[in-house]
């Protein structure tokens, strides 16, 4: 588990009493409606996972656990089995093994595989060290296994190699990428031979994603990844069928949520639990279902807390996002 003492132990039980007395006096959640769960759109997917950015879930911001609470119900009561699914950063609001722990809570019985990426919020109020044991340890529990060391590390689901990028040092808001992890993901992508490869880095590339909007400021360094950015866009850019997954933007559903970046596929999800702004569709609860076929990659946008396809409840499909995978 991710409590280590007796005391940890009490505190954390105490603590989930507390929390279920606030939840229950503010009327607790409302569960996602069961009469459109999740399910692929075709039979034939090759690996499907479900994409969650942002939750940043806190132990005093106490608004955003029912909804963190109804989007995992939805995914809990979905109808096709989950390849895995994939954190794109900010798990927490400050890093805290509380907050850590009631993510746990929600997440732990879903049967799947989690690939949790760290972003600023995870991470830049600690120590180094300090962040790197408490969130490779959360994310160990979850599969309950040893196999997270780092912050950057790839797996193999299904076939599909996945690459989770994290800051060398602790940021503010961007990332610092080492030159021996820039040169790694050169690497990890380049021995796929053009098969398709999904990239997670929290924050997203310069210039992309209508940034200035989003942030509502000139200064871009803190809405991308940073010093680092050009860099990793050359390296990405160098190869076919790369998938670029972030978040960090908390911008809603609408034509900002994919840019073709020197022919990089750059995906940005909203925030699961906070209000999103700037796009079309700016609920909270908000995220994508990733659909792998021989020739294509489908993003679904779904209203977790809702229970919902985005597409469907307004009638415009241009919400979901289809993107070919070349020959290879």
């Amino acid at each position: 588990m991710v409590m280590r003492t007796i005391f940890q132990k009490f505190f954390y039980w105490l603590f989930g009493v507390f929390m279920a007395l606030v939840l229950a006096l503010n009327g607790g959640y409302v569960a996602p409606s069961n009469e459109t769960p999740i399910d692929t759109s075709k039979e034939d997917a090759k690996a499907v996972f479900a994409l969650v950015a942002d939750p940043q879930i806190s132990n005093y911001m106490l608004g955003r656990y029912p909804i963190f609470t109804a989007a995992c119900e939805d995914l809990k009561n979905a109808n096709c089995k989950f390849d895995a699914v994939l954190g794109l950063g900010d798990i927490a609001e400050n890093g805290l093994s509380v907050e850590y722990q009631l993510v746990y809570d929600q997440l732990h019985d879903i049967d799947t595989r989690f690939i949790m990426a760290t972003g600023n919020h995870d991470i830049r109020l600690r120590v180094y060290e300090q962040s790197t044991w408490t969130f490779c340890n959360f994310a160990n529990t979850l599969n309950g296994d040893n196999s997270m060391e780092k912050f950057w590390f790839s797996e193999r689901i299904n076939g599909y190699k996945i690459i989770v990028i994290g800051s060398d040092k602790t940021e503010f808001e961007s990332a610092y990428l080492s030159d021996e992890q820039l040169q790694w993901v050169d690497s990890e992508i380049a021995a796929e031979n053009g098969k398709p490869v999904f990239v997670i880095c929290h924050q997203p590339l310069k210039d992309s994603h209508n940034i200035e909007q989003a942030w509502g400021s000139s200064i871009k360094t803190g809405a991308s990844i940073g010093e680092q950015s050009e860099e990793l866009q050359a390296i990405l850019a160098k190869y076919k069928n790369v998938f670029l997954l972030s978040g960090h933007l908390h911008s809603g559903f609408g034509p900002d949520n994919y840019n073709n970046i020197d022919g990089i596929h750059s995906i940005n999800a909203p925030s699961m639990t906070i209000d999103n702004k700037d796009g079309t569709y700016n609920d909270s609860g908000l995220g994508f279902i990733m659909e792998v076929y021989e020739d294509e990659v489908i993003f679904r946008a779904r209203d977790m807390a809702d229970g919902t396809w985005v597409a469907e409840t307004t009638g415009d499909p241009s919400y979901d996002i289809v993107l070919p995978i070349e020959n290879y």
